[in-house]
């Protein structure tokens, strides 16, 4: 752990609460700096946890689990969350946000939940993310005697019923997914005391932001809110502006310095080479995500790794939770070497030690760039990011680079090239096919028989079954977490399908 990092710490003036205009149209208001923009730069050093006031059995608890000193962020946001004011904190992927939210929530609740009624609320993007964040407060909970669960689309809707009546203390939810059980009453907000947003830069870039809105509206206005997010820039901006109050700002270091923590690299192939590059990237030792447009490109994408050899998983949208959760874990734990992922599935990947991070084409928003990048390098750590490019592509990428601050070395190669070899590992990998996985990974194929299989036989008697009709996925970057247009609220009819409606979440 480094002995310092540059963060920012400032309280900002007094801005009220605002309410929901009533109608007219809304007043040109000059363009302001964002709050990370208006203060300075300190040095805060990391802290024991001891240090922080947090109470002594969350501190044992945190001991227990092999972690006795803050990140910078932690150090810097936990003592101004503990006195009950809102804070607002700036930190990239693996600086150590969730606990710097996540302990003030666990210390200052006081137990006993009543039914449906959470009284401390964390709002995430994806369910990957909603997963890390429970499994990260669950233990720390359990030591307080607090309940900890997570609500997200594509998972039973009724047993997320059941676990809401038995109380919850603190409840991570995706906001499509809470926004249903809002509406159905099976969850009510009117008690929650202190809510959390966690990167809350990449749910606007989701189009979840209207979702949010919905719901802090039916939070208690006087309740405390920690938001955390790696830019304050537009929508973030003006969500600050009408639900906290008298924000305390903490910033890590701006995002620019992050990348300088990666190795960039432009690798200028051939249309008819570039799968084979692929490929012997795919084989090498070491975590690599591989990031494509599309859930099909995914699937694709992962196919052709596995019939050269290569361990690969797909991750995107159009799977089942289940799916997700097992792609991850074999992830995390080495059976599967290289992910393939869409930039939706990119919100949700935390995943440590993932040294190598190659866009198959290149993304055409730098952001979609550094939220890529920003799955390597994490916790302090080094990594490499590699750009497959076409000849088509080379002024697509000059630009995007440029506006992403970022400085990418050119190579042009071929799959046997020592080059490749050099930076990023790659070597010949063994082309003996290798099974799919045998789960299924579409969450609206109704059955074990896929649509092509023949059907058994009925006897005279048997009565004529219809089979329903299997939804195809929608595309990862049309559709929110609860299967409606980004940057809608749910509809009524959503609401009332129940947990039909709801698995269709990402």
């Amino acid at each position: 752990m480094p002995s310092s990092s540059s963060t920012t710490s400032a309280r900002s003036p007094r801005r009220p609460r605002r309410r929901r205009p009533q109608g007219g149209k809304p007043q040109q208001q000059p363009k302001k700096r964002s709050l990370f923009d208006e203060v300075g730069v300190t040095a805060v050093d990391p802290a024991p946890f001891a240090d922080l006031g947090l109470p002594a059995r969350l501190v044992r608890a945190l001991a227990d689990n092999g972690m006795s000193e803050a990140f910078p962020i932690q150090a810097a946001t936990i003592p101004d969350a503990l006195t009950g004011r809102d804070v607002l904190g700036r930190g990239q992927t693996g600086s150590g946000k969730t606990l710097a939210f996540g302990l003030p929530l666990l210390a200052m609740q006081q137990g006993n939940a009543r039914p449906m009624h959470p009284r401390g609320l964390v709002l995430v993007p994806t369910r990957e993310l909603a997963t890390q964040v429970t499994d990260s407060l669950k233990p720390l909970a359990k030591a307080l005697g607090l309940y900890v669960r997570e609500v997200v689309g594509g998972t039973s809707f009724n047993r997320q019923v059941d676990t809401l009546r038995r109380g919850v203390d603190v409840l991570v939810a995706t906001p499509g997914r809470l926004a249903d059980h809002v509406r159905q009453g099976t969850c009510v907000l009117s008690e929650v005391e202190r809510t959390a947003l966690d990167e809350a830069d990449q749910m606007a870039d989701m189009g979840f932001l209207p979702q949010v809105r919905e719901l802090l509206d039916l939070v208690p206005a006087d309740g405390q809110r920690l938001l955390f997010s790696a830019t304050l820039d537009g929508d973030v901006d003006k969500l600050v502006d009408r639900y906290m109050t008298e924000p305390v700002v903490h910033s890590l270091a701006p995002p620019a310095a992050s990348v300088d923590s990666m190795e960039h690299h432009q690798f200028l192939v051939s249309a008819t080479d570039k799968q084979a590059v692929l490929a012997r990237i795919g084989a090498r030792e070491g975590r690599t995500i591989m990031f494509v447009r599309t859930k099909h490109h995914a699937d694709r994408m992962a196919k052709k790794l596995r019939a050269a050899g290569v361990p690969a998983g797909a991750l995107h949208g159009g799977k089942a939770q289940n799916a997700r959760t097992r792609i991850l874990e074999e992830f995390r734990s080495g059976e599967t070497s290289t992910l393939v992922a869409t930039n939706v599935a990119a919100r949700g990947i935390h995943v440590d030690d993932v040294s190598l991070v190659v866009h198959v084409e290149p993304p055409a928003d730098p952001k979609d760039y550094l939220h890529r990048a920003g799955r390597t390098a994490r916790a302090g750590a080094t990594g490499t990011v590699v750009t497959l490019v076409t000849d088509d592509q080379r002024e697509a990428f000059r630009t995007m680079a440029a506006q992403a601050g970022v400085k990418a070395k050119t190579t042009t190669v071929r799959p046997e090239d020592a080059e490749l070899a050099r930076v990023t590992g790659a070597r010949e990998p063994s082309g003996v096919s290798l099974a799919a996985p045998k789960q299924r990974d579409t969450p609206r194929s109704r059955g074990a028989n896929p649509r092509n299989a023949k059907r058994p036989e009925r006897t005279a008697n048997e009565p004529s079954r219809r089979r329903r009709p299997t939804e195809r996925g929608h595309d990862d970057g049309r559709r929110s977490d609860n299967g409606n247009r980004r940057g809608q609220a749910p509809s009524g009819r959503s609401a009332r399908r129940g947990n039909r409606g709801g698995a269709r979440q990402a």
